[in-house]
């Protein structure tokens, strides 16, 4: 019961010290674990970071400078690419596969799989959703609660569901 009570004390501590100098609560693992870290250990760009509770499948590169919020799940099943410079935005979802057509033949079809793209210099919001095999260009901007499931060209801003390209 001692360590218990030790490990109580020492995340109450450490939860203090991150109020104190980032005035933020974060999870558990993002108390004991670096962001830079967790991007590193990964092979993510430098100046890149992630928080511990994002979720990362299969194969995803992640360029420099980019920051990824928590609770974001990275499926690079089918292969996921995000370029540098990238915002993305607490609770994104991106995808490179889907189950649709397995689930609804029965299990006798497969699992698809398409690579997804985001280019470099993109912002994308909260709660959005990007769809497998996607491409998001360069100076994009895709607004909160979006769900992406075609192409976004270079330089624009979309949002919507689904996500439209704004004149």
């Amino acid at each position: 019961m001692s360590l218990l009570l030790e490990l109580r004390a020492l995340f109450a501590e450490l939860r203090r010290e991150k109020r104190a100098s980032f005035r933020r609560h974060v999870s558990t693992g993002d108390l004991l674990v670096e962001r830079s870290e967790i991007a590193r250990e990964w092979g993510f760009g430098q100046g890149t970071t992630c928080y511990d509770n994002v979720l990362i499948l299969g194969d995803v590169h992640v360029g420099k400078h980019c920051w990824i919020g928590p609770n974001v799940i990275l499926d690079g099943s089918g292969g996921l690419i995000i370029g540098d410079h990238v915002d993305i935005s607490a609770g994104v979802q991106i995808y490179s596969h889907d189950t649709i057509l397995r689930a609804v033949s029965g299990g006798v079809a497969p699992v698809e799989r398409a690579p997804t793209r985001i280019g470099s210099r993109v912002h994308i919001g909260p709660q959005t959703v990007i769809l497998k095999g996607v491409t998001v260009g360069d100076g994009v901007i895709i607004g909160a609660l979006s769900f992406v499931n075609r192409d976004i060209p270079t330089g624009a801003r979309a949002w919507g569901i689904p996500a439209r390209v704004q004149s």
